[in-house]
């Protein structure tokens, strides 16, 4: 039989992974648009203002999500190994 304390600890490794996930993908647009700035033929940003926004929005967003999982792991009881 699942406990709810199982449930909780489950849900939140999900959703810290997730957090994570989110972390990785706006990262990886940024270097992918630096990249591109560099004239290394990648794709995205034209511009600096452009890639510094960027940074910005993505140190914002990772911030956000670390306390998130921090916060989600503290809920599900999730242990330090």
């Amino acid at each position: 039989m699942v406990t709810m304390k199982e449930v909780k600890t489950t849900v939140a490794v999900a959703i810290g992974g997730a957090f994570g996930f989110v972390i990785a993908l706006i990262w990886r647009d940024i270097i992918i648009g630096l990249l591109n700035m560099a004239n290394l033929n990648v794709e995205k940003f034209n511009d600096a203002q452009g890639a510094a926004i960027a940074i910005v929005v993505a140190i914002v967003i990772t911030i956000i999500c670390v306390v998130g999982i921090i916060y989600i792991s503290k809920w599900g009881g999730v242990k330090k190994d």
